[in-house]
């Protein structure tokens, strides 16, 4: 009797051990998620940012470094890339950017913010030229919203 409970104890505190990461996978935040705005739906991250592509990026290869980078802030991988809802997981991977660090990308787009979207939800800079091309948001298919 003294073993058995032993052993139901031991493995009890395991499975109690293990949880955490198990529930910590299945329910991680998805990478991108296509949600509704006032241009119609388009990419967000995991927090409610709207995503934007530049179309000086050729390639897959972001062109955006220096002062661009800081206006229109890289939006880095975490880890491994999750495809949210409305998001098709085909056209969901990364770039290596010179620095060695991997940028999402979206149909072969590299991904970014634009640093004056302070909230969730807001769009300030859509179909803006700056920096040599253009900023625009991006819908689920791919597209750009021009």
């Amino acid at each position: 009797m003294r073993k058995t409970f032993f052993v139901v104890t031991a493995a009890a505190l395991v499975l109690l051990a293990l949880a955490p990461a198990a529930m910590s996978r299945e329910s991680a935040a998805p990478t991108l998620t296509a949600k509704s705005s006032s241009y119609g739906r388009v990419l967000f991250d995991n927090r409610g940012y709207v995503l934007y592509a530049f179309t000086r990026d050729a390639h897959g290869r972001s062109a955006c470094y220096g002062a661009c980078a800081k206006a229109w802030p890289v939006y880095y991988a975490k880890g491994g890339l999750t495809a949210g809802a409305g998001i098709k997981r085909s056209l969901l991977a990364t770039t290596k950017r010179r620095d060695g660090r991997r940028q999402v990308t979206y149909a072969g787009r590299p991904l970014y913010y634009y640093v004056g979207d302070t909230k969730p939800g807001q769009i300030r800079c859509q179909k803006v030229a700056e920096f040599g091309g253009t900023w625009l948001i991006v819908r689920p298919s791919g597209r750009l919203v021009r």
